[in-house]
């Protein structure tokens, strides 16, 4: 065997759709390709903002060293393309090292710092810079007197900056090293929002006569510890009502040690407004130099006087984080918030007097575990809530078998308050199947509807009594979804179930129908944009590998993204594709769909989004997508509970919008693994 060639191997993971074990090809060159198809360095490449403020940092820090008489060694950690490390060079340093532990991005530094002519002047240490050396053997000859990074996420501390800057005072740089960026600061603000808070906790529901109240152990729980990170941009200032002040809650001195070791800081201030303080909003700036006049800030555009000079990111978003409980707030009052933090996250509380050492939270109720904070806003939209009880009103009858086939969802306990004569619920999880039971105890519905964990191909008569299913429902909802199609998962179960249902069974959604519609978006197509050129440098080799890495795939693939964050323009009008009819089985063969959609707006279409509507009944549908009709203007409103699909072309087309041209697509449905292949390309008249 020819040991040159690299061996793959296989592992089963689930399919989303399906709901197999698939086996997947895995290894080193598949992540690889994988890791770079996906990632986003385009957008941060084409944060002008950004890379224009490292440069002004950079340069300012070389002049400072060089005016001491020192020979400037520059550090930096995560060079990624090496973008950092050549502004570095050119702006006098005498010797760089960059730490990239990524190897296919360090691979592209390479190739990028010497076609720029860098090679003598760059050294790559494709490490992680824990692992670095200093000394005559080792990756550093000596230390350095610059540190440049660009360890920071939307929480600022989550990709490990903390620890990474602690060791490299410890071992890298000199004491009393220039650091670019040189500080950071932490914003929070207290404020009430239905909409944030909805994505929390679950509101009290009215089915009918009745109320359905959440439990005890949902409401007094603290909650997920990850961040929310969202483009903030996005929630109008209308959603919330500000309670406090907007507080700089700490800063970070990246020229001096740095600990990584737990720590809590708190800022008092006045409430100016009376509410229900529910959520903190924050975000961070980056001070480039010690005096402060380089700021590169994530604030949000609505705190800008002038939103049109709002730098567009997605890289560096903003955090959305949750309070453990609301708590009732008067206006005058002094209250005191703290936020505390650990290597790699951020949490905050909120009380009248001083805090030290507040707990991390802890999901205890399993809830925020299982539902995603999406999800929370999904059962909470009162308007999608009273299309499937309208929907359920119409087809259920007092002598109704009603089984529910979803992930946690509350349609089994609405069918049993509308008057079904018995509701069993499929639980794919254990802790779907606590998480109602816990709403079904809080309610004294224990007996009203029987949660079975089992799988629909593992079902059998005896688990529901011996009765024929009459009505099989579903919202389609599955935890394991991330593109529309996904949810085609109800089919699959709908199949497997099919010796269960009467022959006259009714089924709920009927159909679901995959829509697509040409879009240009505001700034979203900054993610997948060649780059090129860079403040003057030439990143190509990375627009190649990425293209490469693209081009490794069968076929091009639609991406998930929550499109409420991102605005776009419609420039065309909705097309259905493909139909999938619940009604029969999943067929064994292929479903294929050729066809063009006309481009009768003008502006520069970047893709297609994509969709799922479902159709609940005759009259009642459902999207997943698109809220409402595009306006006059082609601005879209999408539905903030899903992610939809974006597939971006090649090449932007510039659309005059006198429908010459159209966007073609050729679809196909693969039953065999429930995956959707797709293809889409503009053609003039």
């Amino acid at each position: 065997m020819n040991n040159s060639v690299m061996m793959k191997t296989f592992c089963g993971r689930a399919n989303p759709t399906t709901g197999s074990l698939d086996s997947v090809e895995e290894g080193e060159e598949y992540d690889y390709h994988q890791e770079i198809a996906r990632s986003c360095y385009a957008d941060m490449l084409h944060d002008t903002d950004r890379n224009e403020k490292y440069y002004q940092g950079i340069r300012a820090a070389v002049s400072r060293v060089k005016a001491r008489g020192e020979r400037v060694v520059v550090l930096d950690i995560g060079t990624g393309t090496g973008l950092l490390s050549m502004m570095a060079v050119t702006a006098g340093a005498d010797y760089c090292y960059s730490v990239e532990v990524f190897k296919p991005m360090a691979e592209a530094a390479a190739c990028i710092k010497k076609k720029n002519g860098f090679s003598d002047k760059i050294k790559i240490i494709n490490k992680h810079s824990t692992e670095v050396t200093v000394g005559p053997d080792g990756d550093m000859q000596e230390k350095a007197n610059i540190l440049v990074t660009e360890l920071f996420d939307t929480e600022l501390i989550g990709e490990g900056a903390l620890p990474s800057y602690e060791h490299a005072h410890l071992h890298l740089v000199q004491p009393g090293c220039e650091a670019v960026p040189h500080r950071a600061t932490i914003y929070a603000q207290v404020v009430e929002s239905e909409q944030l808070w909805s994505w929390a906790q679950i509101q009290p529901i009215q089915v009918e006569e009745r109320t359905l109240l959440p439990p005890a152990a949902v409401t007094q729980c603290a909650g997920a510890p990850s961040v929310c990170d969202i483009q903030l941009s996005q929630v109008t200032p209308s959603a919330f009502t500000n309670l406090g002040p907007l507080c700089a809650m700490f800063s970070v001195d990246f020229s001096t040690p740095v600990s990584s070791t737990p720590q809590s800081h708190s800022c008092r201030f006045v409430v100016q407004s009376s509410g229900r303080a529910q959520v903190v909003l924050s975000w961070w700036d980056l001070d480039m130099d010690p005096s402060g006049s380089i700021v590169c800030s994530m604030a949000p555009s609505w705190t800008y006087s002038d939103p049109r000079e709002y730098p567009w990111r997605d890289h560096w978003m903003q955090s959305v984080y949750f309070l453990p409980a609301e708590r009732s707030v008067c206006e005058g009052e002094e209250l005191s918030l703290t936020v505390c933090h650990d290597d790699y996250s951020l949490w905050y509380s909120l009380s009248a007097g001083e805090q030290s050492d507040v707990a991390t939270p802890c999901c205890t109720c399993q809830a925020h575990l299982l539902w995603t904070r999406p999800r929370f806003g999904e059962l909470n939209d009162r308007r999608r809530r009273e299309s499937y009880l309208s929907a359920l009103r119409s087809i259920l009858r007092p002598d109704s078998v009603c089984l529910s086939v979803s992930d946690g969802s509350l349609l089994p306990i609405f069918a049993h308050l509308l008057g079904a004569k018995k509701v069993f619920s499929l639980e794919n999880s254990g802790m779907a199947k606590r998480v109602i039971e816990q709403f079904l105890e809080a309610n004294s519905l224990r007996n009203g509807v029987q949660l079975l964990e089992i799988r629909p191909d593992q079902l059998t008569s005896a688990d529901v009594e011996e009765e024929q299913i009459s009505v099989l429902i579903g919202e389609p909802y599955f935890s394991t979804s991330l593109l529309p199609w996904h949810s085609l998962c109800f089919w699959y179960c709908r199949t497997a179930l099919s010796r269960l249902l009467r022959p006259d069974a009714t089924i709920m959604p009927s159909s679901a129908t995959l829509y697509v519609i040409a879009v240009e978006f505001q700034d979203l197509w900054r993610i997948r944009a060649p780059c090129g050129t860079c403040e003057g440098f030439d990143v190509s080799p990375m627009d190649e590998m990425v293209q490469r890495s693209l081009d490794f795939r069968e076929s091009r693939e639609a991406e998930p993204h929550p499109l409420w964050e991102y605005p776009c323009r419609a420039l065309s009008q909705p097309c259905s594709v493909m139909t999938f009819d619940f009604l029969q089985c999943v067929p064994e063969q292929p479903i294929s769909s050729q066809g063009a959609v006309q481009l009768t707006g003008r502006g520069r279409c970047h893709g297609v989004a994509l969709w799922m509507e479902y159709r609940l009944t005759d009259d009642i549908t459902v999207s997943m997508g698109l809220t409402q009709p595009a306006s006059e203007e082609g601005a879209c409103v999408w539905s903030p509970h899903r992610k939809q699909g974006v597939y971006f072309l090649r090449e932007p087309w510039e659309s005059t919008g006198d429908g010459e041209a159209s966007v073609t697509y050729s679809i196909t449905f693969d039953p065999s693994i429930g995956d959707i292949k797709m293809d889409f390309s503009v053609t003039q008249a």
